[in-house]
């Protein structure tokens, strides 16, 4: 581990002491303090917290907090404020609630660190310009022209240097193991020395001299108590989604919240007792530690041991910083913190309305109104996706009505279904879908009345209610749940687009409920194909993309199936259906016959061996089934002895590689007698395929060594029974008779 983190540990303290230093000169703070909570966030929350990467010290995200907290009660009660800080996150961790934490809309998280970013960007500004900062956000906008204006000195040049260095550096590839922020720094320090330019400088020639114990803050203990109460929070928040996202850049152990939140806790109560910033996790070190190659927490540990080194022996050279590069370090770093690939992410759920008004609402009233903006925000949108309907009416082909409820039917939605409901005309006959996973008493009496009146009026109305039956149980009297149900498949959906209620190929009965529909009495026309899928996609995506989203999500990066599954093209074999599988279960290849074609024989074909070859080779599939069927049209058509391929070219080449199963039919015909000929050939031809998977070298080595497992299967479409077949026969699987 050393070797990997004794190289990543150098490269994190190279960043992390400028981003000290800068957070400290925008907090208000001596510079020691900053130092001092980078230290502490090494020596302690590094081995005490939960994350093995994730490195801590003074965050710009409490910046703000911090510069208003000295400006109201000085440096020494805002230690103090920190240490009480830190006993609050000892607490909340020790009764582990820091997953509470991540309820927190992470709209609401970025929205306040853009804001912060914004404040900090347009505070500090002003120093690259040469002024000073005004005392709001609103201000500093306000004077910003005049500055831009009437300032022209050389610390508008030092900051200038400073942002174009931060900017360039990362596109130079070999000096990119210097850290950018450090490089900016030094170049700017190295500029204003060589031209003499009249520059302010940091200074910290007191050193551990400026050291301050925490003093009791005076004042109205509301306040007081709030303030602690913010600190926790925000410093705690920030830390454990700081865990979280740490753990996508790494393979190693996971993060314990819990622990991770302890650890906070005593780290801000050392730093505060000690005079420094309050802690916390800090995603900018801590990619840099993941980047770096950091396998463990004893690089953050180290890292600590590298800013304390620095702060004991070479703490005279931050005298040569001029303040204005550190003001242009903070403007860059407040300008990231507007992070546009999160707003973008943000936008595709929904949420950026969130985001952008929480980052006003801190930028234009302040840091604990925003965050209390945003989270009333999040709740509002929240409780709208909660109580979310849509109500959907359409006349079908066969003069019924059709009306799909989906959501959650509350009495917010009662105006929506009223109004949708009123309509349909008196007498009608109307198929109701209920797809709601909560029905609150004033839907349901909207409901009912409605279905009531219309009942009274002759028309006819058959419910159906796909998640727990809300409506039937409310109109039985029966106790109805007060929380929401999970949803679940929607009935039926295995069945053939056919034979379900409402389609356009409704062409036979089919019950509904305890009624049964009439078939539509017109031909199925060929025009109705495009429109009839495309209502099969509207349908799943109304239905099953929400239950199978978050499934699909965690495995959108890539496939880690262990079956291959070769089947025929034929329509009535679903492999997923008669293998009880979902997405990612099975590797699948169709094609007419379920043939493989034998290793190198000709015709050639690319697409199976391909197949194969990705399946053993990239998937490491376990097992390879090739599944036959009953009646199947490549067999029939291999009896026919090439009568039914005239004028099919493709298909008579493609069926030579069947041949062997035709031969290995010929030479077993008098078996099995009682059985039909095509029946028998069907199965002879998955066994076929079987022997011919066996004449790849890989897939025979793999079987040889136990790690691959060929299996045939033969699907009875009449029955709809699959049956295990082997060279002794074939057997039905567990709990099919046969």
């Amino acid at each position: 581990m050393l070797r990997h983190d004794l190289p990543a540990s150098l490269v994190v303290f190279l960043v992390a002491v400028p981003l000290s230093l800068g957070i400290a000169v925008t907090s208000g703070a001596p510079l020691i303090a900053g130092l001092i909570a980078a230290v502490i966030g090494g020596l302690v929350a590094g081995p005490l917290g939960g994350s093995v990467v994730q490195v801590s010290g003074p965050a710009a995200g409490l910046a703000l907090i911090v510069s208003e907290l000295v400006r109201t009660y000085g440096w020494r009660a805002t230690c103090m404020i920190t240490l009480m800080a830190g006993v609050l996150q000892i607490v909340l961790g020790s009764f582990k609630v820091a997953r509470t934490a991540l309820a927190v809309s992470p709209a609401v998280v970025h929205g306040m660190l853009a804001g912060v970013g914004v404040v900090i960007a347009l505070s500090q500004l002003h120093v690259v310009l040469g002024g000073q900062p005004e005392r709001s956000a609103v201000e500093n906008i306000l004077e910003l022209p005049d500055q831009i204006v009437h300032n022209h000195s050389h610390a508008v040049a030092v900051g200038v240097l400073t942002i174009a260095v931060l900017m360039l550096w990362p596109r130079l590839p070999r000096v990119r193991v210097v850290p950018a922020p450090l490089a900016a720094l030094a170049i700017a320090a190295a500029t204003a020395g060589v031209f003499g330019w009249d520059i302010a400088r940091a200074d910290l020639s007191k050193g551990f001299s400026e050291w301050a114990t925490p003093a009791v803050p005076s004042g109205d203990w509301h306040g007081i108590a709030g303030a602690v109460l913010l600190v926790a929070l925000i410093a705690g928040v920030e830390s454990l989604l700081c865990s979280v996202a740490a753990d996508r850049l790494h393979q190693g152990p996971r993060a314990d919240l819990d622990r991770e939140l302890t650890g906070q806790g005593v780290a801000n109560l050392v730093s505060g007792a000690l005079g420094g910033l309050p802690v916390a996790g800090v995603i900018v070190r801590t990619t840099t530690n993941v980047s770096a190659g950091a396998r463990s927490r004893w690089s953050t540990v180290m890292h600590g041991v590298w800013v304390l080194l620095f702060a004991v022996c070479f703490g005279w050279t931050v005298t040569l910083i001029p303040l204005e590069a550190l003001a242009a370090l903070l403007v860059f770093i407040g300008v990231r913190m507007v992070n546009l690939g999160t707003a973008r992410g943000l936008h595709g759920h929904g949420e950026l309305p969130i985001y952008v008004l929480t980052m006003g609402a801190v930028v234009v009233i302040g840091l604990a109104e925003g965050v209390l903006v945003g989270l009333g925000l999040a709740a509002l949108f929240a409780l709208r996706r909660l109580t979310r309907v849509s109500v959907m009416v359409r006349l079908e082909p066969d003069d019924r009505w059709h009306v799909v409820v989906t959501g959650s039917l509350t009495f917010v939605g009662v105006p929506l279904l009223t109004d949708n409901l009123r309509a349909i005309p008196a007498g009608a006959t109307v198929d109701l879908d209920l797809n709601v996973d909560f029905m609150d008493n004033a839907a349901f009496e909207a409901l009912h009345g409605w279905r009531l009146e219309h009942e009274r009026a002759g028309g006819t109305i058959v419910i159906d209610e796909i998640h727990d039956e809300w409506y039937t149980s409310a109109a039985s009297g029966t106790r109805v749940s007060s929380s929401k149900t999970p949803p679940r498949a929607p009935d039926r959906w295995w069945l053939p687009r056919a034979y379900r209620r409402g389609g356009p190929l409704s062409s036979i009965p089919v019950r509904h409920g305890d009624v049964w529909v009439p078939p539509r009495t017109e031909p199925r026309r060929r025009g109705d194909a495009v429109p009839d899928l495309l209502a099969g996609a509207v349908d799943y995506q109304r239905r099953t993309a929400p239950l199978i989203q978050p499934f699909l999500t965690r495995m959108a990066r890539r496939q880690e199936t262990s079956h291959l599954f070769i089947t025929c093209a034929d329509s009535r074999v679903v492999p997923s259906l008669i293998t009880a599988s979902g997405p990612g279960d099975l590797f699948t290849v169709r094609n007419i016959g379920n043939l493989v074609p034998r290793h190198g024989a000709p015709p050639s074909d690319d697409s199976v061996v391909a197949a194969i070859e990705y399946a053993t080779t990239a998937l490491d599939v376990h097992t390879i089934t090739v599944c036959g069927h009953s009646r199947c049209g490549a067999m029939a058509t291999l009896l026919s002895a090439g009568e039914k391929t005239s004028g099919l070219p493709g298909l008579d080449r493609w069926l030579c590689h069947g041949h062997h199963t035709l031969a290995r039919y010929i030479l077993s015909s008098g078996e099995e007698e009682d059985e039909a000929p095509m029946d028998r050939l069907c199965r002879i031809n998955v066994m076929q395929q079987l022997d011919n998977l066996r004449t790849y070298p890989t897939v025979a080595q793999l079987e040889r060594s136990g790690r691959l497992q060929l299996v045939g299967l033969y699907f009875d479409i009449g029955t709809a029974r699959v049956h295990v077949l082997d060279r002794e026969g074939f057997t039905p699987v567990a709990g099919v008779r046969s």
